[in-house]
């Protein structure tokens, strides 16, 4: 069969169309923001914590913008047809994304990420960023989005969001994605259990000193969510590399220790120039 002229323009139209549409779908592997961890954020520690070069995310805050203009130029309904991996990933992402650049703000002249808020309004408070169709401050794509009762019902996002401050777990060098965000979640609650600045087991007292947020949020970690259901079982879950040990490991994992919360370090988690 001969296709006619117009019968021949339309296929090239729909071909241009589809191709289009292909090139605008959301890249799940968060590329351009893996490659900006990658290039700006450094593991000290032995790969337990990490530092953030915001000089250099500074440098490179064009392809920051980037990177956050398609993050919010995903609508509401296209974020529903992902999967849980997916939009879960994307959320963290953005979270952690969207708090360099309110650094950035005021970097280099700010000490702590406190320094972005008021008497009357936390940083985390602030509305300055749009995510799916909707103006969004921090805490409401933490609280309000990733902790929603019955969404992920996923406590380990404690130690993947990122509060720009030395207390605060780890910011990966690496973005979090759907194929492999069980994976990551697990690896970094190992590093930051392995802290011994903010996580380790006193012997003589036989007493765990654990970071400030296992405090805040330890109803997350006691409602059988991903199998936490209590304090005590998530630190024997992860005895291995909470005790240093086999005693100590052992003792954990027996559970039924004091428990102690550390102070909490607000300081920037900046490179040290």
């Amino acid at each position: 069969m001969q296709l006619t002229q117009q019968s021949r323009w339309l296929i090239v139209l729909t071909l241009l169309f589809m191709t289009s549409l292909a090139q605008a779908a959301f890249d799940h592997r968060h590329t351009a923001w893996n490659t900006l961890l990658n290039q700006h954020v450094v593991l000290i520690e032995q790969g337990h914590a990490s530092q953030v070069d915001y000089a250099g995310f500074k440098a490179d805050q064009a392809a920051l913008k980037s990177y956050l203009d398609r993050l919010s130029a995903v609508s509401e309904a296209e974020y529903r047809r992902w999967s849980k991996p997916q939009q879960l990933a994307f959320l963290i992402n953005a979270y952690n994304a969207f708090t360099v650049d309110l650094i950035l703000t005021r970097y280099p002249d700010l000490k702590s990420i406190k320094d972005l808020g008021s008497v009357f309004q936390s940083p985390w408070k602030k509305v300055f960023f749009t995510l799916l169709d909707q103006e969004r401050s921090l805490d409401h794509v933490e609280h309000g989005m990733i902790r929603a009762p019955g969404v992920f019902n996923e406590p380990r996002i404690h130690v993947a969001v990122n509060c720009a401050s030395i207390g605060c777990p780890m910011l990966r060098n690496e973005a979090f994605v759907a194929s492999t965000i069980e994976t990551q979640l697990d690896d970094s609650m190992r590093r930051f259990l392995a802290d011994r600045s903010r996580n380790r087991f006193d012997a003589a007292n036989q007493t765990l000193l654990v970071s400030k947020i296992f405090d805040w949020y330890q109803d997350d970690f006691a409602k059988g969510y991903q199998g936490f259901t209590s304090l005590n079982a998530t630190f024997a879950r992860y005895a291995d590399v909470l005790g240093d040990t086999p005693q100590t490991r052992d003792a954990i994992r027996k559970g039924g220790l004091n428990i102690r919360y550390l102070d909490y370090d607000w300081a920037l988690n900046a490179t040290q120039r």
